[in-house]
């Protein structure tokens, strides 16, 4: 195909997992790269796990990521309609194509007949139960009954599922973009249902007609449908249309590296796996996102660009733009990508550092306001800009610092015990008057009334921080206090002294 097009095909029974953005990532990238067209697909034919919501949560999420498209449910495009609940024409036809070329066949099996085929299999010691060539022969199908019966069976009304015929000894050669050559026997396959009876496709069948009909181009999708690509090439090639070229992503792992990283670990090990908030009505069932949890968008797509691709330079950060530049297919590894959070915070911290602090204010203001603090730009600013050194993610700047909007209602204790003399009180009160009477050139004036009266540094400004913000953490003492204003620095060194005196 000259044309380049790929697709992002999520199914929306639930919240967007962080492997599935990495999917939707590298795809994005790879169009990008490639100048092609890049296509958002909804995968809704599964109705039963249809959730309310799961698709607007989908693009919500992509468009926060910095993730777009050029075809979709919201853009249009030529190839619509984009939502495979609106394309079940197609896949009816392409279904009674298979059926015609005897490619696929009817299969009328009640769940119970189903059931006790793999209980006949079991007691014979074949627990891996497959409806197949071995099978197919014993079960009530178009393939076992004659046509009247099977024509007679359809007019009734009588449930049916269309199943696709796996043609036995033969091998199925499979060219990864990442795996390199992969083959499977067809007598290791089942026959896939490719239309249920309630007339929507599975996977399998809407996932290649889409495909075509949509020219994509290249696939890239995570490794879990490895294996069911076979059936998938066989489809191609019973409706003699040209297969795409597929690239099998590695696996995200969970922090140990043992097994593949899932939504429920986010819980587990206190961290997000989804890209925004996910609510539910079921607390179980509720999650917490990237965004909310104070990560930068940025940050997430540079870590997650780096779970199972490697530029094979020593740069680690890297705009999207930059992604775009150095992405190929080749440098995806094979193994399992560990998830690892420790990583993600230090990207983050390196983005909020190189964020601009307006951006930084955005990011905050309703957190402030919620709390009642105060709201004036600049004074955030200030904040933000002293602030985003000592912090790994935008939801810690209020929490770690509300010393900036409340005072202190306890001092830290080690602090005053080790350090506060009752001799200093004299001159603590005097620092609060130079305080009061300065708002600008603080270090100077406190530092040289300290000099002046032959005292130590550090007999007064670890009490001196500890009294503005309650304990001995933050930035620099006196762009703290000149931040503060000079009436509340010097009152909050008043309201410690009259504190300590009464305790």
């Amino acid at each position: 195909m000259s044309k380049v097009r790929l697709r992002f095909a999520p199914s929306p029974t639930g919240p967007l997992h962080i492997g599935g953005v990495r999917t939707a990532l590298y795809n994005y990238l790879y169009a990008r790269k490639r100048g092609g067209t890049f296509v958002l697909r909804i995968e809704d034919t599964d109705q039963t796990r249809y959730m309310e919501g799961a698709e607007e949560y989908i693009i919500e999420s992509l468009k926060w990521c910095g993730i777009t498209f050029d075809e979709g449910p919201e853009q249009g495009g030529d190839y619509g309609p984009y939502r495979q609940s609106e394309r079940k024409d197609h896949y009816q036809k392409y279904a009674m194509e298979l059926l015609n070329r005897g490619h696929a066949y009817y299969a009328f099996d009640t769940p119970e007949e189903l059931d006790k085929m793999r209980a006949d299999l079991a007691e014979k010691g074949i627990h891996s139960a497959k409806y197949n060539y071995e099978t197919r022969g014993n079960m009530r199908n178009s393939l076992t009954l004659d046509s009247e019966e099977v024509n007679k069976l359809i007019d009734d009304g009588t449930p049916y599922t269309i199943r696709l015929k796996i043609p036995q000894d033969e091998s199925i050669t499979i060219k990864d973009g990442v795996r390199g050559e992969v083959t499977f026997q067809t007598n290791e396959l089942d026959d896939k249902v490719i239309l249920k009876a309630d007339g929507m496709p599975t996977y399998h069948l809407a996932n290649i007609v889409d495909d075509h009909l949509m020219e994509i181009s290249h696939v890239i999708r995570g490794e879990e449908w490895l294996s069911s690509t076979s059936h998938h090439l066989l489809m191609y090639r019973f409706l003699e249309w040209k297969a795409p070229l597929y690239a099998h992503l590695p696996l995200i792992l969970k922090p140990s590296g043992k097994g593949k990283l899932s939504k429920r670990d986010g819980a587990k090990f206190g961290f997000p796996v989804f890209p925004i908030s996910w609510d539910s009505d079921n607390p179980e069932d509720a999650f917490t996102g990237f965004r909310e949890d104070g990560f930068l968008p940025e940050a997430l797509m540079n870590f997650l660009a780096f779970l199972g691709w490697n530029p094979g330079t020593e740069q680690e950060m890297f705009s999207m733009d930059e992604l775009v530049e150095a992405f190929s297919v080749e440098k995806i590894v094979k193994s399992g990508a560990r998830f690892d959070f420790d990583k993600i915070k230090w990207f983050n911290q390196q983005y909020i550092i190189a964020t601009d602090d307006d951006t930084l204010v955005d990011q905050i203001m309703d957190e402030v306001r919620e709390r009642g603090y105060r709201d004036d730009r600049d004074f955030l600013k200030a904040f933000v800009g002293m602030m985003k050194e000592r912090v790994e993610k935008t939801s810690e700047f209020i929490p770690n610092a509300t010393y900036f909007f409340e005072r202190p209602v306890s001092y830290d204790e080690k602090t005053v015990r080790k350090k506060f003399k009752e001799d200093n009180v004299p001159h603590f009160k005097a620092i609060s008057e130079i305080i009061s009477q300065n708002n600008s050139g603080l270090a100077d004036k406190v530092k040289g009334y300290i000099k002046d009266n032959g005292l130590g540094f550090g007999q007064i400004l670890p009490v001196l921080r500890v009294a503005i913000t309650g304990s001995m953490q933050g930035p620099d003492l006196f762009e703290m206090m000149e931040l503060l204003g000079s009436e509340e620095s010097s009152e909050r060194l008043n309201i410690f002294l009259e504190s300590v005196n009464q305790g």
